[in-house]
């Protein structure tokens, strides 16, 4: 199946076609960009090689109300007028919003450009499915656009006060369910033209959610210890706060109590479950080349020299921490960063890592991933 996705390079675009690029394997992506929409020709050549497309490229937030509503309409105007234009008919997926019921222009938007989809989906006998989505949280979201709690998150982290302007109830989703809905509808069969409200996971009011984020951040961020995670949604949540951690954060140095007998070090503190493992690295050799999507994970040297490599999935610059067993440190590995550990001394490296999952063979939870 060949796809396409319009808004490849925003919140939800790049979490669903790094989804659909490492870990789905039935599938050709067809790349975009936000300058296709500025050519006929580039949009024509893009949506000829696409046999499924999801458009998800839309505005959110701008000074004038007006240009929110009529970008959005007319990037699907745009759209349907290469479809008519060339005879194409590809499966359109299109990203809807809860806030259709809303009386603001973004939502007025979305309400009409499904409209207009549907109406071309009838009139040409194209598939076309809509989804209804909720609040929409996770890693790597805009501050002050995406969502509050990446506006919180970015506070938090930053040494800035988040502050809550309605403590409303809000319906949200995790961007690694929801990308698996997309990846659903693309196989669904069922009806030609076709409306589908997805489900949010969770509910929560906006101070307990900035409860839970001040808990991270006073645990975790300040004092190093993983705070207790207590349901998906908290791990969820949490890791959607490491993403917001500048990575000079890293590595930590550990805190050496030495006496006669020799030193101890306070490597891992944690109030959950999970899994320590012990490695021996070789001269030069290098581990990992792999990143996970949902586990939390330590590296701490404790003997030798060593290197740890991380680069995020879909960039090129690549981090590097240089760390000793003279000087205990460890390093988080946030999630969807491709990482690696290579002995770099004289002698045996040995390293403790940490996960706060039970190894599961059935579901690592490990794509690989040169760095």
């Amino acid at each position: 199946m060949k796809v396409g996705i319009t808004g490849q390079a925003g919140f939800i675009g790049t979490h669903l076609y790094n989804y659909l690029k490492f870990i789905c394997k039935d599938i050709d992506l067809i790349p975009f960009s936000d300058e296709y929409f500025k050519s006929e020709e580039l949009l024509t050549n893009f949506v000829k090689r696409c046999d499924t497309i999801i458009h998800l490229a839309a505005m959110n937030r701008h000074g004038d109300p007006q240009v929110i509503y009529n970008t959005n309409i007319d990037l699907v105007a745009k759209l349907i007028e290469v479809f008519e234009k060339n005879d194409v008919k590809p499966y359109i997926i299109f990203s809807s919003s809860t806030q259709e019921d809303l009386d603001n222009p973004y939502g007025r938007s979305k309400k009409v450009g499904r409209q207009l989809l549907g109406e071309w989906a009838n009139r040409s006998g194209a598939k076309f499915t809509a989804l209804i989505i909720p609040n929409v949280y996770g890693p790597f979201g805009v501050p002050f656009y995406n969502s509050v709690v990446s506006t919180f998150a970015y506070q938090l982290t930053n040494k800035l006060q988040p502050k809550i302007e309605v403590d409303s109830v809000m319906n949200v989703i995790y961007i690694n369910d929801l990308v698996e809905v997309f990846k659903k509808v693309m196989n669904d069969d069922n009806g030609r033209v076709k409306t589908l409200k997805v489900e949010h996971t969770d509910e929560i009011k906006v101070s307990e959610l900035l409860n839970l984020l001040h808990n991270y951040k006073n645990k975790y961020f300040d004092n190093y210890t993983i705070p207790k995670l207590n349901s998906k949604f908290e791990i969820s949540l949490f890791n959607t706060f490491r993403s917001y951690i500048d990575p000079s954060h890293f590595p930590v140095l550990l805190e050496m109590r030495t006496d006669s007998r020799g030193y101890l070090v306070e490597a891992i503190k944690s109030h959950n479950e999970g899994q320590t493992f012990y490695s021996v690295t070789k001269q030069g050799i290098t581990r990992g080349n792999h990143f996970h999507t949902r586990k939390i994970e330590r590296f701490c040297v404790i003997k030798g020299e060593a290197i740890i490599r991380l680069r995020k999935i879909g960039t090129d610059k690549v981090i590097e921490y240089k760390v000793s067993g003279d000087k205990p440190s460890f390093v988080d590995i946030p999630i969807f960063y491709t990482h690696n550990i290579t002995n770099i001394g004289k002698y045996d490296l040995e390293t403790l890592f940490w996960s706060n999952e039970m190894f599961n063979p059935n579901d690592t939870d490990t794509y690989f991933e040169e760095v």
